[in-house]
């Protein structure tokens, strides 16, 4: 049986199936909108999280130099930080909470940070334009430190794991192949200095073929020209020669000369600073031989305090009275170069005039004072 329906019921029917399909297609025409623009966000949330990765995973900001540190067995304290070839003026002060650090520095080009540690320990850090650097260490064992994030620091760090059961002789030897081996790093830079030019045991012309073969490997580089320079004052005033002449002003404005200290029976000329304890030392053992030597001993100090201020309230706060030369340059002073004294501790013996002995450990200097005027 076939069953009649309106033609009115259907047309309304037809016009109600319209508007929903119309309704139905405007909300599905909405949610791909929603979707569209969903997807549009992700994908440049995407982007830009991946593009600050790449950034701060291959560096910091360009014309800087950051190092990140972290630390066991170091809670909180203070390291040191200043150049041997002018990347930053002075001293710097990093504090260390919950175990890390972050420095960061103006950097236009490569250069050398020398950290300084509770334990006075020195360390170097090679900066580079738009690098980030870690260093990671136990503060109980810091020659097994790892600084990491470029080429300088990473042949560094291979170069302390070699040498860690090396003897002496054994890490000079390996300092100067890695220096043949690596002639364009700041790293072989730094092992000439530490292992030759501060080495009063040095073989001067050993050092003088490395230096050599860095000149021809890093021509642009002026420090390295300086390092040739340090290394000529060194052997103008090696042992056996005689104290080069020079006047200078100490930090009291008064004039001091050479032949003062030449006419001496037993002269030291001596490097401190008010941040290197070995050095203070030193100041402590001259101060109470020169008290015990009747007048046979004279003193000449070198304070490489970026600070002419801490210089001066070192030597009131510890009765110094010999006379001290600071002029604020720390190790690039016009006669501590001269001299070619460039390490700290760093000390010159003299015995009416003539070097009889360069940058002795404090007793052993203690021990050659006491020889020396037969006390």
């Amino acid at each position: 049986m076939v069953e009649l329906v309106d033609t009115r019921d259907l047309k309304s029917l037809g016009q109600k199936w319209l508007c929903g399909f119309e309704s139905r297609s405007r909300h599905h025409n909405h949610l791909y909108t929603m979707k569209k623009t969903h997807i549009y966000h992700i994908l440049t949330s995407f982007f830009i999280l991946t593009f600050l990765f790449l950034i701060t995973s291959c560096g910091t900001r360009k014309g800087y130099f950051k190092l990140e540190g972290k630390f066991l067995h170091m809670n909180q304290g203070e390291i040191y930080a200043y150049s041997t070839d002018g990347l930053i003026s002075g001293i710097d002060t990093i504090k260390i909470e919950g175990g890390s650090f972050a420095y960061e520095i103006p950097c236009e080009d490569k250069g050398t940070l020398v950290l300084v540690f509770p334990n006075f320990s020195q360390h170097p850090v090679f900066a580079e334009s738009g690098k980030s650097v870690s260093l990671k260490a136990d503060a109980s064992h810091l020659k097994e430190m790892e600084v990491k994030g470029n080429d300088d620091n990473n042949l560094m760090t291979d170069f302390r794991k070699r040498i860690s059961n090396l003897s002496p002789p054994e890490i000079r030897k390996s300092a100067k192949d890695f220096i043949l081996e690596n002639p364009k790093s700041l790293a072989s830079n730094w092992l000439l200095i530490n292992y030759w030019i501060n080495n009063p045991q040095a073989n001067y012309k050993e050092a003088g073929e490395l230096l050599d073969r860095l000149i021809a490997a890093q021509p642009r580089n002026g420090e390295i020209k300086k390092l040739a320079q340090k290394l000529k004052s060194i052997c103008n005033s090696n042992i056996g020669c005689r104290l080069p002449a020079f006047t200078e002003y100490d930090i009291n404005g008064n004039l001091i000369a050479s032949r003062t200290l030449a006419a001496s029976p037993v002269s030291v000329i001596s490097v401190w600073a008010n941040w290197n304890y070995e050095s203070e030392n030193v100041q402590r053992t001259l101060h109470q031989l020169e008290r015990q030597s009747k007048g046979q001993l004279k003193l000449l100090s070198i304070n490489i305090d970026a600070c002419k201020q801490d210089c001066k309230n070192a030597i009131k706060q510890d009765s110094i009275t010999w006379p001290t030369v600071c002029d604020g340059e720390m190790l690039e002073g016009k006669l501590i170069k001269q001299l070619g004294l460039t390490c700290i501790p760093g000390n010159l013996v003299m015995q009416n005039g003539k070097i009889i002995a360069r940058n002795l450990q404090t007793t052993d200097l203690e021990n050659k004072i006491k020889q020396l005027l037969h006390m």
